[in-house]
């Protein structure tokens, strides 16, 4: 025990709660606290670093929530198995072991809807070349475009390779081990994922039909919380877009607290919502972030993002250190589809297309007794009695959705499925009766009927 005790402080840099979490973090990095290992009483920990118990089991829970240790009661506290590194809630919303007739879990566009591609690699005969490695990360030319439609006056406005690039940039930035966010309930799977792997503790506030709940988030804040992540337009699962107001009210609510608002706007052009931002009321905190995956194409991998000036200097200096910038090849792409005027009606195009086919299914399972609430983008959030049941009726008649459990981040009294309506394009009515049908199971043994 006292070898133990020995490796940690000497990798402990300060005598705090966070401070001794990050050393036994680091003596498990490095493979002297392998998992197994029966860690020392905490009153003994206490007496041989000469800090407070208090401190300890301060240390222990935040190590706890981070899954790099786990209680057994009076069998003591052991060093966790290693995880299995990734998206492990994403997986588990996405992946499958078989192939469906109908596969409604993917959350991606239709591939027939996103913009053609020809015109954009008429000027493009090289990939070209910088002036420097140290360029501005961004072309001018599509900064000044994508300023025309920014929800509020940035700063600076810099492209990344894809939402998720952008979130990670931002964790790896703002967030250190221990610290407390917010999220949406329920949530996107791989932003969860990318909060455990940082080891921060996550936070759930629910939403209701105008966004985030604003009495839920001040019961929160009333604890020290680095940053709020949120989705203000068609948010992913529920297809809820916060509405000004509440954006408003939020931000009363965030004002004053040393809180970031890092905003996700997935949907991008394909919303029906206009953009909004609470960087209206908030640029000093508010990190927004727009992807063009569902409306240009995911493999484009572009998203944008502004960020207060302090915390954008550091991101930009940390992507000098790994990929630079994103590609100018593709920035080019997407700026010829954004002033295209061919391009622009295409995407006009694909954001009426895809609010009728979530209209008319949600209109049809309304016919069925199954409401669902949101109004935005090309996923429905429908509540379900028995969610493994549902799933398992549905890839019975060859219709894969996604399970609704690694969305949840607070407890569910019932279950939910995603489904992607934003792929259909026919068999509205069959589909319906088919949701419903599997909505409204309550048991394993009414599967087969």
């Amino acid at each position: 025990m006292r070898e133990i005790l020995s490796e940690i402080e000497q990798r402990m840099d300060q005598p705090t709660a966070r401070g001794l979490a990050n050393a036994v973090s680091r003596t498990i990095r490095d493979g002297v606290l392998m998992p197994g290992t029966k860690l020392p009483p905490i009153r003994r920990v206490a007496s041989e670093l000469a800090i407070s118990p208090t401190t300890v089991t301060a240390a222990w829970r935040l190590l706890a929530r981070s899954g790099a240790i786990h209680g057994a009661g009076r069998r003591g506290t052991t060093v966790a198995e290693t995880a299995a590194p990734g998206a492990v809630r994403y997986r588990q919303a996405v992946s499958r072991g078989t192939s469906f007739a109908v596969d409604l879990s993917t959350g991606v566009p239709d591939a027939a809807l996103l913009p053609n591609l020809a015109s954009s690699f008429v000027d493009l005969t090289t990939a070209g070349t910088p002036s420097s490695y140290l360029d501005a990360p961004v072309l001018p030319e599509l900064e000044a475009e994508l300023r025309r439609s920014w929800p509020y006056p940035a700063d600076q406005i810099t492209v990344v390779d894809g939402a998720l690039d952008a979130l990670d940039q931002v964790a790896r930035s703002i967030l250190r081990f221990g610290d407390r966010v917010v999220v949406e309930h329920p949530c996107f799977p791989p932003l969860v994922d990318l909060m455990e792997a940082a080891g921060v503790e996550v936070v759930g506030v629910p939403l209701d039909a105008e966004g985030m709940s604003l009495e839920r988030l001040a019961e929160a804040l009333e604890t020290s919380t680095r940053a709020i992540f949120l989705q203000p337009r068609a948010q992913n699962p529920t297809g809820v877009s916060m509405t000004r107001e509440r954006a408003r009210s939020l931000a009363r609510v965030i004002e004053g607290s040393r809180a970031f608002v890092v905003e996700d706007d997935s949907t991008g052009a394909i919303g029906m919502s206009e953009p909004l931002s609470m960087g209206e009321w908030l640029p000093d905190q508010t990190v927004h972030i727009r992807s063009f995956s569902k409306s240009h194409g995911p493999d484009l991998r572009l998203a944008a993002m502004s960020a207060p000036p302090e915390l954008m200097t550091d991101l930009l200096a940390r992507r000098q250190l790994g990929q630079g910038w994103s590609s100018r090849l593709l920035q080019r792409i997407l700026l010829h589809l954004l002033t295209d005027p061919v391009a622009i009606a295409e995407v006009e195009k694909a954001r009426s297309v895809y609010a009728r086919r979530r209209r008319v299914i949600v209109e049809e399972l309304a016919k069925h007794g199954v409401e669902v609430g949101g109004g935005d983008g090309i996923n429905l959030w429908i509540p379900v009695q028995d969610e493994a049941s549902a799933l398992i009726r549905l890839a019975s008649q060859g219709i894969g959705v996604a399970p609704g459990k690694p969305f949840a981040v607070l407890p569910e009294t019932r279950g939910f499925m995603r489904v992607t309506v934003g792929l259909v394009s026919s068999g509205n009515e069959s589909l319906a009766q088919a949701l419903s049908d599997a909505a409204n199971i309550t048991t394993w043994a009414s599967v087969a009927r």
